[in-house]
């Protein structure tokens, strides 16, 4: 029978089904559960690139919990479902292995770069559900669909500082938007994170297409 997973009380365990219900309505692959030293992160990825030349930016949105001391785990599951004690969640018998979740965000070296109103995420957030909604005809093929999310949520906003309009559509799909928050806006490396006080939206990207050069190493 496979092990719960058991949080700190029954409100935090209320909260990471939550994080995992939004997780599936926002059409993301999987839900991962990394807990040490009894802190748990639950990371699911709100878009990602589906092949080699989709130039989606990977986005992930990130709550960080308290679990139980003695928890350790790192995997991937599709959905959580409530356990037989109020701070415990039953896990899935199997496990999965999506791409994104090779792709880690640094531990260190973020620098502050600007701050956003959660006002205006929100705002770019919409207009980019919108924008999606009224490009896909009825009738319009599963990969016309992924296209057209893909420019929409992928493309540089400048109201956003030139990030993917993909991290307001995480935020709002996420439910990390609240009030007139101001959002503190970080990047180390091909990373930018926004912290909201609900959670953290990462960008990496866009993603690299094509192979790199072919290096000489000896004659």
């Amino acid at each position: 029978m496979t092990r719960p997973l058991v949080l700190a009380d029954a409100d935090t365990a209320r909260d990471v089904l939550t994080f995992s219900g939004r997780a599936s309505k926002a059409g993301a692959d999987g839900v991962r559960l990394q807990a040490t030293g009894g802190v748990l992160a639950v990371t699911s990825a709100a878009l990602a690139p589906q092949g080699l030349f989709d130039q989606t930016p990977t986005i992930l949105a990130m709550r960080i919990v308290h679990a139980d001391p003695e928890l350790s785990c790192d995997l991937v599951v599709d959905s959580l479902k409530e356990g037989r004690n109020p701070d415990e969640l039953a896990l899935p018998d199997t496990a999965l292995s999506p791409a994104w979740a090779g792709i880690a965000p640094p531990r260190g070296g973020w620098e502050h770069v600007a701050d956003l109103s959660a006002g205006l995420i929100a705002e770019r957030a919409l207009w980019g559900i919108s924008a999606v909604a009224h490009g896909s005809p009825d009738g319009a093929g599963e990969d016309a669909v992924r296209a057209l999310r893909a420019r929409i949520w992928g493309e540089p906003d400048e109201d956003l500082h030139g990030l993917p309009r993909g991290v307001a559509f995480a935020a709002h799909a996420f439910g990390f938007i609240s009030g007139a928050e101001q959002v503190r806006v970080t990047r180390s490396g091909r990373w930018t994170r926004l912290a909201f006080a609900r959670g953290h939206v990462l960008s990496r990207g866009p993603a690299v297409t094509g192979l790199t050069a072919v290096r000489e190493t000896g004659h």
